[in-house]
């Protein structure tokens, strides 16, 4: 496993997680954490054991350093992270409610992940015929990020490996608050992997099964939908499950999708690193699969922000044991 990679791209941010939930009195303070769906992605597969990389750009500053020094803590390879001297690292400010939810406030205009190019790609990233690419929707926000994004899926297809999508819509970060849903559609018609809430794909369709029937007509081996605490559905050509999600003491949701997305991937790398291991699992095996994801996420909502949450093997097995 450890020759096949999991390259996880896009942003890595600095998480300002507020000490209190929405509804409570006291003064309020941020306590900094290292954040970033892809980057948390990234991290979880580390800590699961996998030969994991983040690419994606920071800006050549205290905070962009803090977050290389952190996902390299983790186990992170970030030999091809960059580091940019025309912008920012990106900030996100997290407030909690009483239930652990999120609500977020950005700031990432023109922030320097935004300013990764195509060009940046490197072919000799994707040696080899087994390995993950992992993208998220906040990569396709403006349209040069979007080229880069899918500059980073043609490699990864042509050296045949998987391609992973966790949708992970954050309205906030489009212009106007609205997220070109076309564009988020067609990126997701390029994965073979993909996760998303009931909740996203309601803002992208008027029909959310008819949209995952359409991946799965498409390139798409196996579509994960989420719903909250409610269990997870989970669609294949041939097969369609249910996990049910475990009843756990929730302090943060921070981590808990990137939580589940890297123990998914995880397993793939482990099972099936390409298309063709994909479309030989049995219903079983797929089970197993979102058993584990499901397992891992779980794990991840009982501690307070996104790395140090995010759980190892042996958290996840004693998880699967209970």
């Amino acid at each position: 496993m450890q020759n096949t990679k999991l390259i996880a791209f896009g942003e890595a941010l600095i998480d300002f997680l507020s000490n209190k939930a929405a509804n409570e009195s006291q003064e309020e303070s941020f306590v900094k954490y290292p954040g970033g769906a892809p980057a948390n992605v990234a991290v979880a597969a580390a800590k699961l054991g996998v030969n994991s990389h983040f690419v994606g750009q920071v800006g050549d500053d205290s905070f962009g350093h803090f977050l290389a020094d952190c996902l390299a803590g983790y186990g992170v390879q970030i030999e091809n992270m960059r580091f940019s001297k025309e912008a920012k690292t990106a900030l996100a400010f997290v407030s909690l409610d009483k239930d652990g939810e999120r609500t977020f406030e950005f700031y990432r205009q023109a922030s320097a992940d935004i300013l990764y190019r195509a060009e940046y790609f490197n072919a000799d990233w994707f040696k080899g015929n087994q390995g993950i690419f992992h993208t998220c929707s906040n990569t396709l926000t403006d349209e040069n990020i979007t080229q880069a994004t899918l500059a980073g899926m043609a490699m990864a297809e042509d050296a045949g490996w998987l391609i992973s999508c966790d949708v992970n819509l954050r309205s906030n970060l489009w212009p106007d608050h609205k997220p070109n849903t076309q564009r988020v559609i067609d990126w997701m018609m390029q994965a073979h992997v993909i996760k998303a809430s009931l909740e996203e794909l309601t803002e992208l369709t008027q029909d959310p099964m008819d949209l995952i029937k359409q991946t799965l007509t498409n390139k798409t081996q196996i579509f994960v939908l989420t719903d909250g605490a409610k269990s997870v559905r989970y669609f294949t050509r041939l097969h369609t499950g249910e996990v049910a999600t475990p009843k756990v003491e929730v302090k943060d949701t921070t981590a808990a999708g990137d939580a589940f997305v890297g123990g998914l991937l995880a397993q793939l790398i482990r099972l099936a690193p390409n298309v063709e291991a994909c479309a030989e699992l049995d219903e079983a095996r797929w089970k197993t699969i979102i058993e584990y994801a499901v397992a891992s996420g779980a794990c991840a909502v009982t501690e307070f922000g996104a790395y140090p949450a995010l759980p190892n093997q042996e958290q996840v097995d004693k998880r699967l044991l209970n």
